[in-house]
């Protein structure tokens, strides 16, 4: 079982605003940024919990830090 669920991309847009990544286009993904640092997240339902963890992964986030922020 992967350690971080499939969630919407909704949600995956959520968290990654709280830790301070904003919006800076759409489209068929969302393109977030902090920085220099740069998350593309797919704009389908449930993004794959494999994929999310690798998004996770590219911000800096443990899987227990993303759980808590969901």
């Amino acid at each position: 079982m992967p350690s971080i669920p499939g969630i919407s991309q909704r949600d995956a847009v959520r968290v990654f605003e709280k830790i301070g990544f904003t919006v800076r286009r759409q489209g068929k993904h969302v393109v977030m940024a902090r920085g220099k640092q740069v998350l593309v997240i797919p704009r389908h339902n449930p993004i794959v919990a494999y994929t999310m963890g690798g998004i996770a992964k590219t911000a800096g986030l443990t899987p227990e830090q993303f759980r808590s922020l969901l």
